[in-house]
């Protein structure tokens, strides 16, 4: 694998001059570090966070430097940790000064003191992460990599500077960035590294729900979340953060009748949906539309194996998991918990000729989720029968094509209807009654079965025939 290795075009842009000038004038010293270094020598995109080690106050020259920066923001200080970070044209740049650490059992948060920048580099997580730049004048755009990292981002290896055992139990957060990086760069963890993570799996009960659902992002938002999702597994810390996926592993055979591995076919679903969605909570759906099948499994003769109602159940376990890993129980989780619960709907009409009366009601239901359903849907077409597999895509763009036109045409999507109970109540001289409630629910059916268009005038009609049919009389009849 080929890298980067020259610094001096990159280093050229205002932000380090600026930093070069402000680490000269303070003769102080001072080093680029972690990721920005990494993805550098990776060629990845340029990376907008750039991490500063320095030897003394990393708050000292986060406030000196904001000094030559015009139009920067002020400087944001973190007494408690020692480190600082400022803003300026979209760069964020994290100031910390080099420390040693030491660990309670019982935290990761550690205890600090002052150290050099061999320290500094020796408490990181990962060889490839503990590569420095120098910003010292006359040593200006060197690197430093005291532990060969630089052999490891060529063979594509993750590993700890240290024992691995001591870098994942002082900080267990760095197991799940281990899977995540993994995951991320398509990076092997070293054997070494992957054994220590699978002993110290207890330790993740001392890390932050949030913390830990915001490395799970991560690895959702990589192009293969599988990779890092079978590690998560295989290391045993899926069990402990999401037992609702490793539930759905293995597959049960009787009277000669298998299942598909549920898991497995899980991962495959959320592969497939990434090139075309970069959507998180889309993602995230893929991830638990079939988590209410482990639960609801069940083999009956001689239908075989049956997951009756499996949507319903997973959409009321997507509110368990949410609340239990502290994420939003907003809109976001009210959209994933949909798509949960439809998410067998576009399969069924797949499966059976495309009717505009069955494409109507999945518009109506699915509201403004309808694209990103769909989107799912077609993700969830895991058969390995090539027939079967270009039916479904075929069906499913005939799908697509009659949502695109029935909705030009009948508006369905986030449905009113045209008559209104306050106009039903005024034509009939009604109060509130069932029979309000009758009038609008059969001038809906009317509309999804096609029966009338969704518009007022038809719409109105169709009230005063139900109305008839109900024994209603309009109010001008009875004066």
């Amino acid at each position: 694998m080929s890298l980067q290795t020259d610094f001096s075009t990159i280093l050229q842009q205002p932000i380090f001059q600026a930093l070069k000038k402000t680490v000269a004038d303070r003769n102080i010293e001072a080093y680029i570090i972690g990721g920005f270094v990494r993805d550098h020598l990776l060629q990845r995109n340029f990376k907008k966070d750039i991490d500063i080690v320095v030897i003394g106050s990393g708050i000292d020259l986060a406030k000196a430097l904001q000094k030559q920066l015009p139009g920067s923001r002020p400087v944001q200080v973190f007494k408690n940790y020692g480190t600082a970070m400022l803003q300026w044209n979209q760069l964020t740049l994290e100031f910390v000064g080099a420390r040693k650490e030491s660990y309670a059992a019982e935290s990761r948060n550690p205890s600090v003191r002052p150290g050099t920048l061999e320290d500094d580099q020796n408490r990181r997580d990962f060889t490839v992460n503990a590569l420095a730049i120098s910003l010292q004048e006359k040593k200006f755009g060197t690197l430093l990599d005291p532990f060969n990292g630089m052999e490891d981002l060529k063979n594509k290896i993750l590993q700890t500077p240290l024992d691995p055992d001591l870098t994942f139990s002082d900080d267990p957060l760095r197991m799940l960035r281990a899977i995540r990086f993994a995951s991320q760069l398509n990076f092997n963890i070293q054997p070494a590294a992957l054994d220590a993570i699978c002993r110290n799996v207890e330790r993740i009960q001392i890390i932050s729900e949030e913390r830990i659902v915001d490395e799970l992002h991560k690895i959702i938002l990589t192009d293969t979340p599988s990779k890092g999702f079978i590690l998560l597994e295989q290391t045993g810390l899926l069990e402990r953060i999401l037992p609702e996926l490793v539930a759905l592993k293995g597959v049960e055979e009787l009277e000669g009748q298998r299942h598909k591995d549920n898991f497995y076919h899980t991962l495959e679903v959320v592969d497939n949906i990434c090139p075309n969605t970069q959507h998180l909570w889309l993602r995230w759906a893929a991830l638990l539309h079939d988590i209410g099948k482990a639960p609801t499994k069940k083999f009956k003769h001689p239908k075989g194996w049956t997951f009756h109602n499996h949507e319903f159940v997973g959409a009321k376990m997507v509110y368990q998991l949410f609340k239990r890993l502290r994420m939003p129980l907003n809109e976001k989780m009210k959209y994933v918990q949909k798509l949960v619960f439809m998410s067998s709907r576009p399969i069924v009409i797949a499966e059976d000729q495309v009717t505009d009366a069955a494409v109507r009601r999945l518009i109506f239901d699915a509201g403004d989720c309808i694209d990103d359903l769909i989107t799912l849907c077609q993700a969830d077409i895991t058969t390995k029968n090539e027939q079967r597999f270009e039916r479904y895509h075929k069906n499913f763009e005939i799908v697509r094509e009659k949502i695109i036109s029935l909705e030009e045409k009948d508006h369905v999507r986030n449905f009113q209807p045209p008559v209104s109970g306050a106009m039903i109540m005024a034509y009939f001289n009604l109060k509130p009654s069932k029979e309000i409630g009758i009038i609008k629910e059969a001038i809906k059916e009317a509309i999804l079965e096609g029966i009338i268009p969704n518009d007022y005038e038809a719409a109105f009609e169709m009230m005063k025939t139900k109305g008839k049919q109900l024994g209603l009389t309009p109010h001008e009849e009875k004066i």
